[in-house]
Protein backbone atom coordinates (compact mmCIF):
# COMPACT_ATOMS: atom_id res chain seq x y z
CA UNK A 1 0.00 0.00 0.00
CA UNK A 2 1.33 3.39 -0.73
CA UNK A 3 0.17 6.98 0.42
CA UNK A 4 0.77 9.92 -1.86
CA UNK A 5 2.61 13.15 -0.32
CA UNK A 6 2.50 16.31 -1.35
CA UNK A 7 4.87 19.24 -1.86
CA UNK A 8 5.34 22.15 -3.21
CA UNK A 9 8.90 23.35 -4.96
CA UNK A 10 9.84 27.63 -6.10
CA UNK A 11 10.85 25.90 -9.52
CA UNK A 12 11.69 23.22 -11.93
CA UNK A 13 15.39 22.97 -10.56
CA UNK A 14 14.24 22.48 -7.43
CA UNK A 15 11.66 19.54 -8.54
CA UNK A 16 14.08 18.54 -10.79
CA UNK A 17 16.97 17.88 -7.70
CA UNK A 18 13.84 16.40 -5.23
CA UNK A 19 12.97 13.82 -8.29
CA UNK A 20 16.96 13.23 -8.36
CA UNK A 21 16.81 12.57 -4.61
CA UNK A 22 13.40 10.34 -4.28
CA UNK A 23 15.46 8.49 -7.55
CA UNK A 24 18.19 7.69 -4.96
CA UNK A 25 16.03 6.79 -2.32
CA UNK A 26 14.80 4.18 -4.41
CA UNK A 27 11.67 6.06 -5.40
CA UNK A 28 10.65 4.98 -8.94
CA UNK A 29 9.89 8.30 -11.21
CA UNK A 30 6.30 6.53 -12.37
CA UNK A 31 5.35 7.15 -8.74
CA UNK A 32 6.31 11.04 -8.70
CA UNK A 33 3.91 13.81 -10.88
CA UNK A 34 4.62 16.97 -11.24
CA UNK A 35 1.66 19.88 -11.53
CA UNK A 36 2.49 23.35 -12.38
CA UNK A 37 0.99 26.23 -14.21
CA UNK A 38 0.08 26.79 -17.84
CA UNK A 39 3.76 28.16 -19.19
CA UNK A 40 6.11 26.82 -16.82
CA UNK A 41 8.00 23.85 -18.55
CA UNK A 42 8.61 21.11 -16.51
CA UNK A 43 12.12 20.32 -18.39
CA UNK A 44 11.68 16.04 -18.19
CA UNK A 45 9.30 16.15 -15.05
CA UNK A 46 6.38 14.22 -15.18
CA UNK A 47 3.73 15.54 -15.20
CA UNK A 48 0.45 14.49 -13.45
CA UNK A 49 -2.03 12.70 -15.43
CA UNK A 50 -5.72 13.14 -15.85
CA UNK A 51 -5.98 10.35 -13.28
CA UNK A 52 -3.89 12.95 -10.44
CA UNK A 53 -5.81 16.06 -12.07
CA UNK A 54 -9.19 15.47 -12.15
CA UNK A 55 -11.67 13.99 -10.31
CA UNK A 56 -12.14 10.96 -12.89
CA UNK A 57 -11.66 7.78 -10.08
CA UNK A 58 -14.23 9.55 -7.66
CA UNK A 59 -16.20 10.09 -10.44
CA UNK A 60 -16.17 6.66 -12.20
CA UNK A 61 -16.65 5.18 -8.22
CA UNK A 62 -19.82 7.32 -7.62
CA UNK A 63 -21.11 6.64 -11.55
CA UNK A 64 -20.46 2.76 -11.10
CA UNK A 65 -22.48 2.67 -7.71
CA UNK A 66 -25.60 4.82 -8.54
CA UNK A 67 -25.34 3.41 -12.64
CA UNK A 68 -25.50 -0.30 -10.54
CA UNK A 69 -28.38 0.78 -8.02
CA UNK A 70 -30.64 2.67 -11.00
CA UNK A 71 -30.06 -0.85 -12.88
CA UNK A 72 -31.30 -3.25 -10.56
CA UNK A 73 -34.00 -1.00 -10.23
CA UNK A 74 -35.06 -0.71 -13.78
CA UNK A 75 -34.52 -5.08 -13.64
CA UNK A 76 -37.34 -5.13 -10.77
CA UNK A 77 -39.58 -3.02 -12.38
CA UNK A 78 -38.92 -4.74 -15.89
CA UNK A 79 -39.95 -7.95 -14.49
CA UNK A 80 -42.64 -6.67 -11.96
CA UNK A 81 -43.83 -5.02 -14.87
CA UNK A 82 -42.70 -7.57 -18.17
CA UNK A 83 -43.48 -6.11 -21.88
CA UNK A 84 -46.27 -7.41 -23.15
CA UNK A 85 -45.52 -11.21 -24.12
CA UNK A 86 -42.05 -11.05 -23.27
CA UNK A 87 -40.98 -13.80 -19.67
CA UNK A 88 -38.48 -11.91 -18.28
CA UNK A 89 -36.58 -14.21 -15.53
CA UNK A 90 -34.52 -13.06 -12.34
CA UNK A 91 -31.10 -13.21 -14.53
CA UNK A 92 -33.09 -10.04 -16.04
CA UNK A 93 -32.03 -7.76 -12.86
CA UNK A 94 -28.20 -9.35 -12.79
CA UNK A 95 -27.88 -7.62 -16.44
CA UNK A 96 -29.45 -4.47 -16.07
CA UNK A 97 -27.24 -3.94 -12.85
CA UNK A 98 -24.16 -4.55 -15.07
CA UNK A 99 -25.18 -2.83 -17.71
CA UNK A 100 -26.12 0.26 -15.52
CA UNK A 101 -22.90 0.05 -13.37
CA UNK A 102 -21.26 0.27 -16.46
CA UNK A 103 -22.88 3.00 -18.68
CA UNK A 104 -23.18 4.67 -15.07
CA UNK A 105 -19.00 4.81 -14.91
CA UNK A 106 -18.51 6.16 -18.39
CA UNK A 107 -21.12 8.94 -18.44
CA UNK A 108 -19.87 9.84 -14.82
CA UNK A 109 -16.12 10.02 -15.57
CA UNK A 110 -16.12 11.44 -18.70
CA UNK A 111 -17.61 14.43 -16.93
CA UNK A 112 -15.29 14.01 -13.76
CA UNK A 113 -12.38 14.35 -16.31
CA UNK A 114 -13.45 18.48 -16.72
CA UNK A 115 -13.65 18.57 -13.08
CA UNK A 116 -10.39 19.49 -11.20
CA UNK A 117 -9.19 17.17 -8.20
CA UNK A 118 -10.85 18.68 -5.23
CA UNK A 119 -8.53 16.93 -3.25
CA UNK A 120 -5.49 19.81 -5.14
CA UNK A 121 -7.47 22.75 -4.20
CA UNK A 122 -5.48 23.69 -1.24
CA UNK A 123 -2.80 23.79 -3.46
CA UNK A 124 -4.19 26.35 -6.35
CA UNK A 125 -3.17 29.26 -5.01
CA UNK A 126 0.53 28.43 -4.60
CA UNK A 127 0.44 26.87 -8.46
CA UNK A 128 -0.83 30.11 -9.27
CA UNK A 129 1.92 31.91 -7.95
CA UNK A 130 4.54 29.68 -9.88
CA UNK A 131 5.40 27.07 -7.18
CA UNK A 132 5.59 23.45 -8.79
CA UNK A 133 3.05 21.05 -6.86
CA UNK A 134 4.81 17.41 -6.21
CA UNK A 135 2.55 14.50 -5.39
CA UNK A 136 5.20 11.76 -4.47
CA UNK A 137 3.63 7.90 -4.19
CA UNK A 138 5.62 5.92 -1.25
CA UNK A 139 5.57 2.66 0.96
CA UNK A 140 3.35 3.01 4.01
CA UNK A 141 6.70 2.21 5.89
CA UNK A 142 8.66 4.90 4.34
CA UNK A 143 6.73 7.64 4.70
CA UNK A 144 8.60 8.87 7.87
CA UNK A 145 12.17 8.33 6.32
CA UNK A 146 10.91 10.34 2.78
CA UNK A 147 9.60 13.28 4.82
CA UNK A 148 12.87 13.71 6.70
CA UNK A 149 14.65 13.17 3.17
CA UNK A 150 12.67 15.43 1.79
CA UNK A 151 13.09 18.20 5.27
CA UNK A 152 16.93 17.90 4.95
CA UNK A 153 17.65 18.24 1.15
CA UNK A 154 15.19 20.72 0.60
CA UNK A 155 13.98 23.10 3.00
CA UNK A 156 12.92 25.21 0.34
CA UNK A 157 9.75 22.87 0.00
CA UNK A 158 6.60 23.36 1.72
CA UNK A 159 5.94 20.65 3.74
CA UNK A 160 3.32 18.01 2.85
CA UNK A 161 -0.22 16.79 3.30
CA UNK A 162 -0.67 13.34 3.00
CA UNK A 163 -3.68 10.80 1.63
CA UNK A 164 -4.23 8.09 3.65
CA UNK A 165 -3.96 5.57 1.22
CA UNK A 166 -4.38 5.74 -2.79
CA UNK A 167 -5.25 3.29 -5.19
CA UNK A 168 -3.04 0.68 -6.41
CA UNK A 169 -3.59 1.13 -10.55
CA UNK A 170 -2.98 5.05 -11.05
Amino acid sequence: MRRRLYFTVPDTASAQQMVNDLLLARIDERHMHVLARDGIPLDGLHEASILQKSDFIHGMESGLVIGGIAGILAGIVGILFPPAGVDLKLVTILVTALVGAAFGAWVSSMIASSVPNSKLKTYEKAIEQGRILMMVDVPSGRVDDICKLIASRHPEASSSNMEPTIPAFP
